[in-house]
């Protein structure tokens, strides 16, 4: 509100200093003594130097406070989004996600900027010049409220439409977003399919039906423009036959015609501010849809869990799951009911068809998903009864999409374990098959990677989702499809890095290619036999 004050003082400078000039104009074309003029003259520099110099300091107040606003929001919603993913995240990729939120936040907290000051500034300054104005002609004070009562009008018209283009430039938007992060993820893969000019096509349509959504909500901006700067000519022409027909010196005329044109100019603001408003009120339609969502896991209970070197026994018994919310809409299982013991130090393969339930098991498994029927058990206790974020802490999540920070090598291995030394880094490089890489860089953990920096073939990158791995310390490592993007070959060395530096640790290894089994001690064969079942089939082996 302190911005929104020092903004109406601002604007109302502005409007102060156009209808004095005006005045001081007309004054001086009487030729009256120069003395007579000294007030208007001071008053019209020091409204001249009050504009800029409030707007300043409006600026300065405003952002300051919304920058605070921003940080402190996403904090609370990352916070949020933790007990929702990846459950309730629906099929949205990781870009969607991350794009999505990020550009609803910054509306919803920029909305302080581009809506609430712009409204409050220009109906506090048009609100003093029309009740100052009426003083001198009740006409022209009513004048400038028709005024600015037509100009409502024609931004609640211009936000009505915004609005219903809105969602289609939202959906544009993410789209193009999405096409940008496949070819930058995956444009090896798509120049070894020779797609690439069709990934480009894609792109180039992609962003045509965003311009044209984008060109359709400039002209709606440039229409109300248009229509304010018609009434605010209206508005001048109706004050000038107003004050021609009464006895007022020619410099009151002179500041009474030139009120509604300071005030229509000081109304321009409000149509961005329509259209912002209309973009933080679809912002936070869909954060709030995407938040207020139930759980996919219960908080747990407080039973501790202990960290330590040695993995914990893992046991499911008839466990089935699902990803959707109970409560919305008909609840499809995903997985089971299955049947799987994970002995401390075992090397487990879990295999199947595509929509079997590995990557839904995973889940299970590390309490990112709740199971609807059936026990999970940890070292003999109800995994449900535990402490939830303990629990988590027993398991390193290797995906099939390891992420690369714009950031330090080391700050990239951080994510893991943010107080690690560098010394536990490089060992963990080394375990997970990077060393000779790591000693190619000039400039060794402090080698910039990812957006600007260093390029990572696909092998190197789920080498560093295992290192990652390797610096958390955690005894149970869970690979979720860690070589899906690799070559057999490549894909074959990765896991038998994996396996090789686990040491005493659990690994369970999710995977659709054919992998070697004579480095595991159970594989377990998922059989999607319908759409809401499974069962689980295992072939136990000695431990080597």
């Amino acid at each position: 509100m302190v911005a929104a004050l020092l903004g109406a003082a601002s604007t109302t400078a502005g409007i102060a200093l156009t209808v004095t000039s005006g005045w001081l104009i007309v004054r001086a074309s009487e030729r009256p003594v120069i003395l007579t003029l000294m007030v208007a003259i001071v008053a019209v520099r020091a409204f001249g130097m009050a504009r800029p110099a409030l707007r300043y300091l409006e600026r300065l107040r405003s952002h300051d406070v919304a920058l605070h606003d921003l940080v402190d929001r996403r904090r609370d919603t990352y916070l949020q989004l933790v007990p929702l993913t990846p459950a309730r995240l629906g099929h949205r990729r990781r870009s969607d996600v991350l794009t999505g939120v990020t550009e609803d936040l910054d509306d919803v907290v920029q909305a302080q900027v581009r809506v609430t000051v712009p409204v409050v500034t220009a109906l506090v300054a048009a609100g003093v010049t029309g009740l100052l104005t009426a003083l001198l002609e009740p006409a022209v004070g009513f004048t400038i409220a028709g005024l600015l009562a037509a100009a409502a009008t024609v931004f609640a018209i211009s936000a009505r439409r915004e609005s219903s283009r809105q969602a289609a430039f939202s959906d544009g938007r993410a789209e193009v977003a999405r096409i940008v992060e496949l070819v930058g993820a995956r444009g090896n893969d798509l120049r070894a399919v020779g797609a690439q000019e069709d990934a480009l096509r894609w792109l180039d349509d992609a962003h045509a039906r965003l311009a044209r959504v984008a060109s359709a909500v400039g002209r709606t901006r440039a229409e109300a423009v248009a229509q304010l700067g018609l009434l605010t000519g209206a508005a001048t022409l109706v004050a000038a036959w107003i004050v021609a027909g009464t006895s007022s010196a020619a410099p009151v005329k002179g500041l009474l015609v030139l009120a509604p044109v300071a005030v229509g100019e000081a109304m321009v603001p409000v149509v961005d501010a329509s259209r912002a408003w209309v973009r933080a009120r679809g912002a936070k339609k869909r954060l709030e849809a995407l938040l207020t969502q139930e759980p996919a896991v219960v908080p747990g209970g407080s039973t501790p869990v202990l960290v330590d070197a040695d993995p914990p026994l893992l046991e499911l018994r008839g466990v089935s799951a699902s990803w959707s919310a109970r409560g919305l809409g008909p609840t499809t299982t995903n997985v089971g009911p299955v049947d799987l013991v994970l002995l401390p130090g075992s090397r487990t393969l879990i295999t199947g068809a595509n929509g079997s339930g590995k990557s839904t098991l995973l889940a299970v498994l590390a309490r990112q998903l709740d199971p609807t029927a059936g026990r999970y058990e940890v070292d003999g206790l109800e995994a449900m009864t535990m402490d939830l974020d303990g629990l988590r802490a027993l398991f390193a999540i290797v995906d099939d999409e390891p992420y690369v920070l714009g950031t330090t090598l080391r700050e990239n291995l951080r994510l893991a374990a943010p107080e690690a030394p560098d010394t536990h880094l490089r060992a963990s490089l080394e375990r997970a098959g990077l060393g000779s890489w790591f000693g190619g860089l000039p400039a060794g953990l402090d080698t910039r990677l990812g957006a600007g920096g260093r390029g990572m073939s696909g092998g190197e990158r789920a080498r560093l989702g295992v290192a990652r791995a390797f610096v958390s310390s955690r005894p149970v490592i869970l690979l979720d499809e860690p070589m899906a993007h690799l070559d057999l070959h490549t894909a074959r060395q990765v896991l038998a890095t994996v396996l090789d530096g686990a040491d005493r640790g659990t690994v369970v290894v999710v995977s659709h290619q054919p992998l070697s089994t004579d480095r595991f001690d159970q594989v377990v064969v998922l059989d999607a036999r319908t759409s809401s079942d499974a069962t689980a089939r295992s072939r136990q082996s000695s431990t080597p």
